[in-house]
């Protein structure tokens, strides 16, 4: 059994069968008490984008449950944490056997990521495909 993760949403727009969920994120301590006085709370809103076939049935303001599997929050993580920090410490390495110089090391430790994040971006397409989400009334 596929486990999902959930998060409440409101309908923030409908179009065609793209529908925009507006989700609060809050961190741990959100439900604290405290949170109006103590600066650790903090809340962020999120925009999913979710295919749904029947978005005609939605109204913006609307609440909703946004539903994926959880094993696309483990490759978010590994897309966004796990493959850019291995690709950092291999051109580190790397660099440090090849030049012996940390600063050059460094560098292009550094600078290997921004190709990471072009190819990224000019997968972002294919990758959204990857990335689905239903939504739970």
């Amino acid at each position: 059994m596929t486990q999902e993760i959930r998060h409440d949403g409101i309908v923030d727009s409908v179009e065609g069968q793209t529908v925009v969920v507006r989700i609060t994120q809050s961190s741990a301590c959100g439900g604290c008490q405290a949170r109006s006085i103590c600066h650790a709370a903090e809340s962020k809103d999120k925009l999913v984008e979710v295919n749904c076939t029947d978005a005609g049935s939605l109204q913006i303001g609307q609440t909703v449950t946004v539903a994926g599997a959880e094993s696309l929050g483990m490759k978010a993580v590994a897309f966004s944490f796990g493959l850019p920090l291995l690709l950092l410490l291999a051109a580190l390495i790397t660099a440090v056997a090849v030049t012996g110089s940390e600063k050059v090391a460094a560098i292009a430790a550094l600078g290997i990521l921004l190709p990471y994040y072009i190819v990224l971006f000019l997968l972002r397409d294919r990758i959204k495909k990857d990335f689905q989400f239903s939504i739970k009334l």
